[in-house]
């Protein structure tokens, strides 16, 4: 008796919950079982496998609501309860979601349908057939396995150390684009990050094969406006909120996307969405294309999913490390500036003096100084009133400020008293500002009040001369400014 006459003929399990499909199975299929049973849902399948010695379980999603938990869960039972017996799971484009959590309850292998009734009969064949020399093909699994996890760890790898530069968002999003990059086979890797009202951006990719999915998904920077939001696989990923796999680019059901995807060199495309925390926002996706069919196995989907979590933290950080940033920021400003003219207070106009003297010193530079202050301002509030009085104060202070230069400082050291630090600057061009300033308030019309007019004091560091010195001789001179009747220039006389 031949090999082929004593072994049994093969009996398959095939399970879907929808009649046509089952139908389809059994007109593609049907044949290459000795008997092909059926069954519309997992506690009739379950019964099945323990009646029957069941060569092959097909698991056939294209039925199922990816949503229900229920249904997940009783197909996990079925794959449980093989044993490590032979496995398929057909899934449809959009559903592939269900194909790591099958994994994590035993080995399986996996299409993507729609798939043409010949390659799937190779399918179950091959799977039926098993291998010729089940030793080798174990220790050829066993290398095979050594050298995936060993470039899973060297991605990993990659991926930390790209994690180190959340300072920078973009860098950090360019070398995590260039870190999954590495992984074999990989020849384009993206980031999308959601932006404000809802806006998805190519936050950064990696592109030896030059293609631009920004470009791809309609030249637009606002991708989920694109017409390829629910076939793409990483627009796909962010609108669904779950894993997509698109293991032939025309299976996705657009012409026009699979042409663009084959003319660069794309066979496969793997997209996970991203968030920091489970069931909580989606901040984008990570997409990964690849230039050859791989089938992924358990450890590949569990690594890349670890990656996504790892890049969503990584993100999250980085957006909460520019908040903290932008608030530190904040508070400098409120702690520095003087929330009635804009200018700066006292405390940080001191400071600056200082500094720019020590740097007047260094380099040899002219460092000048102009003070001023409003004329008769006890007038203006006790006439027109206090909000009036402000009011004059931010106008003249707003008025001054625009005419200095970026290096310039305008600090309110008291009351209505302020003062200029003027870098690169001589008590003649000092004087020349102080000029121009002054005439420029005189003719500022104040709302709700007279105009009003400012004295100055201008004075230019001496080359040992400290800070305090420098301001009394400054204040010197204003009270000359107004002893003289006010609205006038005053030089402080040299040390």
């Amino acid at each position: 008796m031949s090999p082929s006459e004593s072994r049994p003929a093969p009996v398959g399990l095939f399970v879907n919950p929808a009649s046509d499909r089952r139908a389809e199975f059994q007109a593609a299929c049907g044949e290459v079982f000795g008997r092909l049973l059926t069954a519309d849902n997992a506690g009739v399948a379950q019964d099945l496998l323990t009646e029957h010695r069941i060569a092959l379980l097909v698991l056939d999603l294209g039925g199922y609501d990816t949503s229900r938990a229920a249904d997940l869960a009783a197909l996990s039972s079925l794959v449980r309860a093989r044993d490590g017996e032979p496995v398929l799971v057909i899934c449809p484009y959009g559903s592939t979601v269900w194909i790591p959590e099958l994994m994590a309850c035993g080995p399986l292998q996996y299409r993507i349908s729609p798939i043409l009734d010949k390659d799937l009969r190779e399918v179950v064949e091959g799977m039926l057939r098993g291998p010729l020399d089940p030793q080798a093909s174990a220790q050829q699994a066993l290398l095979d396995k050594e050298a995936e996890l060993r470039d899973l760890l060297a991605i990993q790898r990659s991926l930390q150390r790209a994690l180190c530069r959340m300072e920078e968002p973009h860098a950090m999003a360019a070398q995590i684009c260039l870190a999954l990059g590495s992984f074999p086979g990989v020849c384009h890797t993206a980031l999308l990050q959601m932006g404000e009202r809802g806006n998805l951006t190519v936050m950064a990719q990696e592109a030896p094969n030059h293609l631009d999915i920004a470009a791809l998904a309609g030249g637009s920077q606002r991708l989920l406006e694109s017409p390829l939001r629910d076939v793409f696989p990483p627009l796909l990923a962010v609108s669904s909120g779950e894993l997509v796999l698109l293991d032939a680019p025309e299976k996705a059901g657009e012409p026009v996307m699979a042409l663009a995807l084959h003319d660069h060199g794309v066979r496969m495309v793997l997209a996970i969405p991203l968030r920091s925390e489970p069931n909580g926002p989606i901040l984008g996706a990570v997409s990964l294309m690849f230039d050859r069919h791989v089938q992924f196995s358990r450890e590949h989907f569990s690594c890349f999913t670890s990656l996504a979590q790892f890049i969503s933290f990584g993100l999250a950080m980085s957006e909460l490390r520019q908040q903290n940033d932008a608030l530190a920021g904040t508070l400098t400003d409120i702690s520095t500036i003087d929330a009635l003219t804009g200018a700066v207070n006292r405390r940080e106009g001191e400071r600056v003096l200082d500094s720019e003297i020590r740097r007047a010193r260094r380099y040899g530079l002219p460092l000048a100084m102009i003070t001023f202050d409003i004329d008769n301002f006890r007038s203006v509030n006790d006439i027109y009133g206090y909000p009036i009085g402000d009011q004059a104060l931010r106008v003249v202070a707003g008025t001054v400020q625009s005419r200095l230069r970026n290096s310039d400082t305008l600090a309110r050291m008291r009351g209505e008293e302020f003062l200029i630090i003027a870098t690169h600057t001589t008590a003649i061009d000092a004087l020349k500002l102080a000029e121009k300033l002054r005439e420029t308030i005189a003719g500022t019309e104040l709302p709700g009040c007279d105009t009003v007019t400012i004295s100055l004091g201008v004075a230019q560091m001496a080359p040992d001369e400290g800070g305090q010195d420098a301001l009394r001789r400054l204040s010197g001179a204003l009270h000359r400014a107004k002893r003289a009747g006010r609205n006038c220039v005053e030089l402080a006389m040299a040390k």
